[in-house]
């Protein structure tokens, strides 16, 4: 069977790796050869993830003042022969065949978030050239037809994939380990997980939490009296993977904005169950009382998010973390249910790979095949 080339446009020069593309790359659908021009790239850690962040938000704060509107599409330039471009969140300008993958329906935009107008968005999408608009999620496949209705025919939903864990439990061991890991601390709700950390710890001498990720020194300050508690910067993927996943037993992730949370799957993988909180995907990539718990949360603020306000949260994620503490067996079915998710569930990389062959496949069917462009 002939090998279909696919090239893998970028939005931003300076645009992170994220583990939706690293599991793309490293376990592409058969007969496909991704192709990608080589990019600047960087260590998710510490200052270097805070300056970028900086700068691309002022780049979309420009962007939106001077034009609200402005698409966020990509002319690809590639002395290579080709059969397809995949769009990675963003639009192609190319006059040739073209998908995009989107978490959201604001990543069409420029700013990253859906300003002004929404018929030069339209036209991008209505092109005979755009061939499938592969949505992250239901809700995101939700949002992109209701704004943009003539497109229905086009959207599909091809949930992330990631790799499963080859790791042994040991679920007889007597301590347990919660893990919250997160780059922006008040937006995923590092305050609250830290707040619920503390009290678990405070109340079984044999639970530990580990916290990582850029936590505020007012948070810390509040926290520094527990030593059972290990608060760590921001560290590479790998060593996350090497050394804290494998070793830790509930995932404790408010998660308040996100529009996915990689991190949910990340655990899943390594067989630990979630206790987050309601937001837009959170009960499409957490099933209740199989993969994890999500408890109910209110309309979000700066205010929510960096106040401990809602006591009822805390107290939630508490109760279902402490029903897995105590409950052996539980934690044991629901862990094993996370790697059967990860395995051959809708994050597996067999049904990822199964629903992208297809739309490569008819995407490419018409024989464009196009040279140098």
């Amino acid at each position: 069977m002939k090998t279909t080339k696919v090239y893998l446009q970028k939005p931003w020069k300076f645009s992170e790796d994220s583990p939706y593309y690293i599991s793309l790359k490293k376990y592409p659908p058969r007969n496909i050869k991704f192709i990608q021009k080589d990019e600047f790239k960087f260590i998710h850690s510490g200052k270097k993830f805070k300056y970028i962040g900086i700068i691309k938000g002022v780049g979309r704060n420009i962007l939106s003042f001077l034009n609200r509107s402005m698409p966020n599409s990509i002319l690809t330039s590639k002395s290579e022969n080709i059969d397809l471009i995949h769009c990675e969140r963003c639009l192609s300008k190319n006059n040739t065949p073209w998908v995009c993958d989107i978490e959201w329906v604001g990543q069409f935009w420029k700013t990253g978030s859906p300003r002004g107008s929404e018929d030069k968005i339209k036209k991008y999408l209505e092109s005979d050239n755009c061939k499938k608009i592969m949505a992250w999620t239901e809700w995101c496949s939700g949002e992109i037809i209701e704004r943009f209705p003539s497109v229905k025919n086009k959207v599909e939903v091809v949930y992330p994939a990631i790799e499963e864990q080859k790791i042994t439990r040991d679920f007889n061991k007597k301590k347990i380990t919660l893990l919250f890991v997160a780059r922006r601390f008040y937006e995923k709700g590092g305050l609250y997980a830290c707040e619920v950390i503390d009290r678990i710890t405070k109340k079984y001498n044999f639970v530990e939490g580990i916290v990582i990720g850029e936590t505020p020194k007012k948070v810390l300050d509040r926290y520094e009296k527990n030593k059972k508690i290990s608060f760590l910067s921001m560290i590479p993927r790998e060593r996350l993977f090497r050394e804290f996943y494998p070793k830790s037993d509930i995932f404790v992730y408010p998660g308040f904005i996100d529009s996915f949370g990689f991190p949910i799957i990340e655990a899943m993988s390594f067989g630990i169950p979630i206790v987050s909180v309601e937001g837009a995907v959170r009960r499409e990539l957490i099933k209740e009382n199989y993969t994890g718990f999500v408890i109910e949360g209110k309309q979000l603020s700066k205010r929510y998010m960096e106040n401990l306000v809602d006591l009822e949260v805390i107290e939630g994620m508490c109760k279902r973390i402490i029903s897995l503490i105590e409950d052996r067996k539980l934690l044991r079915k629901m862990s094993k249910n996370c790697i059967r998710e990860i395995k051959t569930g809708k994050f597996s990389i067999r049904e990822r790979n199964k629903k992208l062959s297809k739309i490569y496949l008819e995407a490419t069917s018409n024989d464009w095949n196009f040279k140098k462009f």
